[in-house]
């Protein structure tokens, strides 16, 4: 078989596995209930912020930035989720196996991204209206295409962050949780990139996120999208695309070195 027909072959089957978990972590009441309602509330918490602020722009800005950052949130989980073949302990027979290992860290978390568009668009459409936030259809469209590029480019990055935090899979929760509160202070999610200083506006271009927030908030209260969103969602996905390889390689290199040494454990 073609290595690219057989590493395909492999992303699917990793995906077919990866949404096999998630329906095992969540049935559709815990997902609506335990997992939506939640999450409803911490966005209703940051717009009342701007409800207590008086200004009709702070609402509209937390709103949209806690919203978009839902979908991010969500796939940043392949963080935690990469280490599960560890926990599982199929990490070293993967390792061993005659086929690459980064197919696998590719297709086993996937099912974290649709989920995190879902929850950011039934956040933006359903309670967006009710705070005042108004969409056109194409404003929609855009919005929900922005939101997948969103998932698309921070995917690639939890991946790469995953490909270290593997190696040290006690530090999976504290490193996932420093890589969102990045995001939340970073990206425009709460305060405007241009408050800060210019070197860490510069750090946060390599976020996918700040680019794919930005075109949605471009969009929202138009008719018709321009070209400068769409080169912010293109600049979201091509970021993505780097973190993505670099992440690849990483899994490689892992991979070696455990084949290598013997070093990958079963437990």
């Amino acid at each position: 078989m073609p290595e690219p027909t057989a590493t395909l072959n492999v992303v699917r089957s990793a995906a077919h596995i990866a949404f096999a978990d998630f329906r095992t972590v969540y049935s559709p009441l815990t997902w609506c209930v335990g997992w939506l309602g939640r999450v409803i509330m911490q966005v209703l918490f940051f717009a009342v912020i701007g409800l207590l602020l008086k200004e009709p722009g702070a609402i509209l800005y937390l709103f949209i930035g806690q919203a978009v950052f839902l979908t991010a949130s969500e796939t940043l989980f392949a963080i935690q989720s990469t280490q599960w073949e560890r926990a599982s302990g199929t990490l070293g027979l993967l390792t061993v196996a005659p086929a690459r290992l980064w197919p696998v860290f590719v297709g086993r978390s996937l099912q974290w991204m649709p989920s995190g568009v879902g929850t950011a668009s039934i956040v933006l459409f359903g309670i967006g209206p009710l705070l005042g936030v108004e969409w056109s259809l194409p404003a929609a469209v855009a919005a929900v295409v922005g939101l997948a590029c969103v998932a698309c480019g921070t995917y690639g990055m939890a991946l790469f962050v995953a490909s270290f935090v593997l190696r040290v899979p006690h530090w999976r929760n504290v490193v996932a949780n420093l890589v969102q509160s990045a995001h939340t202070l970073l990206c425009g999610v709460v305060v405007p990139v241009a408050f800060w200083p210019e070197g860490v506006q510069l750090v946060a271009q390599v976020f996918p996120m700040i680019h794919g927030l930005a075109a949605i908030r471009a969009v929202q209260g138009t008719q018709a999208v321009s070209v400068g969103t769409i080169g912010q969602l293109g600049l979201c996905l091509a970021i993505g695309l780097g973190w993505l390889v670099l992440a690849v390689l990483m899994f490689e290199r892992f991979a070696q070195h455990g084949r290598r040494t013997g070093s990958i454990d079963f437990d």
